[in-house]
C-alpha cells in the first residue's frame, strides 16, 4: 500500500533570484510527482506538499542541501495522497502577507525569542505569568486554540497592524505568539516588537509542532489547515479532546466551514448544514452584514 507523507515548512532568506528558484522548485515537484501550495520571494519560502514518502525523501535530500535552506525546520504528518488537487508555485511579494511595504518586517533582524513546545508545556502547568496571542484568522482560531488565548478579531493577518491597538494592554507583559507552522509568529512577533512590546516569544514550530509532542493538552478542538483536510485532529478519541466549533447562528457543535453569502464580504464562518441550507444565499455574518442589511432595507 503506498504511503503518503505531508510537509510543511517555510524559512526566511534571502532569495536574490526568486524566479530561478520558482523555476528550479517547479521542476523539481513536477518530476516527483508532489502536490501543494508554495509561495517564493525575495524573503524566503514558504510551501506545504503532499507525495509518497519515498518522494518526499528525495524532495528533501534536494532541497536541505542547498545551503540556504539547510537550517529549515520541516514539519511531517500522515498524507492521504488527496490533501492537494494539484501544485501551485507562484512568486510573491512576502511569503505571509503583512502588508507593511517599506517597513516590513525582516525576521532574520527582528523577532521574538523562541519558545519550544516543551518550555511552552512547561509554562502553561506552572504559575508563570504570560499571554499567548493568536495570530492567526478569527475563522482558524474558532475551530481550535490554546485556552485562555488572545485573538485580535483578525479575517486575515494583515489585519494585524488594524487590531494592534487591542493588545496594547500586554506591551509590558510577556507575551508569546502562536500561530499553524510559525511563518505568521517570526513576522508578527517582531512587529510587536516594533510597536514597543518588551518581552516577545514565538511557539518556535507553531501549534503543529506543539500538538505533535502533546496532543489534546492546553489546545482546545482541532487545528485548521489550509489543504483538503481542512480540520487535523489529534487522537480525536482521547477522552481529553474536546470539540469547540460551533454554528454563528444556532451555536451548536459543528465542524463545517462556508462563506458569507453577501458578495461584498464573503468572510469565512462556522456553520452547521441545517442552517446554511434553510438560510441559503441569506445566511450572512450575524452581525455586521446582518446590521448592514437591515439598515439598508429600512
Amino acid at each position: 500500500m503506498t504511503e503518503y507523507e505531508i510537509i510543511l515548512f517555510y524559512k526566511y532568506v534571502k532569495i536574490d533570484d526568486p524566479t530561478k528558484l520558482l523555476i528550479e522548485q517547479k521542476e523539481l515537484q513536477t518530476r516527483l510527482n508532489l502536490k501543494g501550495r508554495t509561495l517564493i520571494a525575495s524573503e524566503g519560502i514558504n510551501a506545504t506538499l503532499e507525495g509518497t514518502k519515498e518522494n518526499i525523501s528525495e524532495y528533501l535530500n534536494f532541497f536541505l542541501s542547498d545551503s540556504r535552506f539547510t537550517a529549515t525546520h520541516i514539519k511531517r504528518s500522515p498524507g492521504t495522497g488527496q490533501a492537494f488537487l494539484k501544485t501551485m508555485i507562484k512568486l510573491r511579494d512576502e511569503i505571509v502577507t503583512l502588508g507593511l511595504g517599506a517597513c516590513d518586517i525582516d525576521p532574520n533582524k527582528q523577532t521574538g525569542k523562541r519558545l519550544s513546545p516543551d518550555d511552552l508545556h512547561h509554562w502553561l502547568s506552572s504559575e508563570k505569568e504570560f499571554y499567548i496571542v493568536d495570530m492567526r484568522n478569527a475563522y482558524e482560531h474558532a475551530f481550535g486554540h490554546f485556552r485562555n488565548s488572545i485573538m485580535p478579531p483578525m479575517d486575515n493577518f494583515r489585519d494585524l497592524p488594524k487590531f494592534i491597538n487591542s493588545i496594547l494592554h500586554l506591551k509590558n507583559k510577556t507575551v508569546v505568539t502562536v500561530c499553524t507552522g510559525g511563518v505568521r509568529c517570526e513576522k508578527a512577533s517582531g512587529y510587536l516588537i516594533s510597536q514597543g512590546f518588551k518581552d516577545v516569544y514565538q511557539l518556535d514550530g507553531g501549534i503543529v509542532s506543539y500538538m505533535e509532542k502533546y496532543p489534546n493538552e492546553n489546545f482546545l478542538g482541532k487545528l485548521y489547515v489550509f489543504d483538503n483536510r481542512i480540520l487535523m485532529g489529534f487522537f480525536t478519541d482521547d477522552p481529553k479532546h474536546q470539540s469547540i466549533a460551533r454554528c454563528v447562528l444556532c451555536n451548536q457543535s459543528s465542524e463545517r466551514l462556508t462563506n458569507c453569502k453577501n458578495s461584498d464580504c464573503h468572510r469565512q464562518l462556522v456553520a452547521c448544514q441545517a442552517c446554511e441550507e434553510s438560510l441559503g444565499q441569506k445566511f450572512l455574518c450575524p452581525t455586521y452584514c446582518k446590521e448592514k442589511t437591515r439598515i439598508t432595507a429600512s
